[in-house]
């Protein structure tokens, strides 16, 4: 067995040990939607208004929105075009609980526009970045629970949000001074 064949066993026996609770439980699956298409949003608005409230924070909000949109609408996208990988519930018997996606699943989108955030966010403030990171982990975690992705989306999603923001703060302290 090849490493590939293990990891991508790795990757369908978490995938189901994580999806199979769909359909099992009510709240659960209303918990695991509002996680996996809705929270992304109540993030980005938190940090907005944390901006109102806080406004010498604009250069953390500035640099982990930039990040995150840079993460996710660039890095995602040339590495969805190198590597089309469907989705779970192409040819597979899943729980899908919200609409088909029509992009492919690696890497995952939501895994590195969260994961871009938080790790911004972490290297201004630790505390605050610590509850991006659990925000970005449940945000991730859901994706798998309701079905449109696999783990290892998730795992290339974060550690490309993550990679993108630490390349995003070490080029701002040695060229933008003023904005590190």
């Amino acid at each position: 067995m090849t490493i590939l064949e293990i990891l991508a066993n790795i990757d369908h026996s978490s995938f189901q040990a994580i999806n199979q609770y769909a359909f099992k439980w009510l709240w659960l699956d209303i918990l695991g939607v509002f996680l996996a298409n809705y929270l992304v949003y109540l993030i980005v608005i938190f940090l907005l208004l944390f901006l109102l409230r806080f406004k010498k924070y604009w250069k953390m909000v500035l640099k982990a929105l930039t990040n995150a949109v840079f993460a996710r609408f660039v890095i995602v996208e040339i590495i969805r075009w190198i590597y089309p990988r469907p989705r779970p519930f192409i040819g597979e018997n899943i729980n899908l609980l919200v609409n088909k996606v029509n992009q492919f699943a690696f890497p995952s989108g939501h895994a590195a526009f969260s994961f871009g955030l938080a790790t911004i966010i972490y290297f201004y403030n630790k505390e605050l970045g610590v509850l991006f990171f659990i925000l970005a982990f449940l945000v991730s975690l859901a994706r798998i629970f309701v079905g449109i992705h696999w783990p290892l989306d998730i795992l290339a999603g974060a550690l490309v949000g993550i990679f993108c923001g630490w390349l995003i703060q070490k080029i701002a302290k040695k060229y933008f001074k003023k904005i590190a």
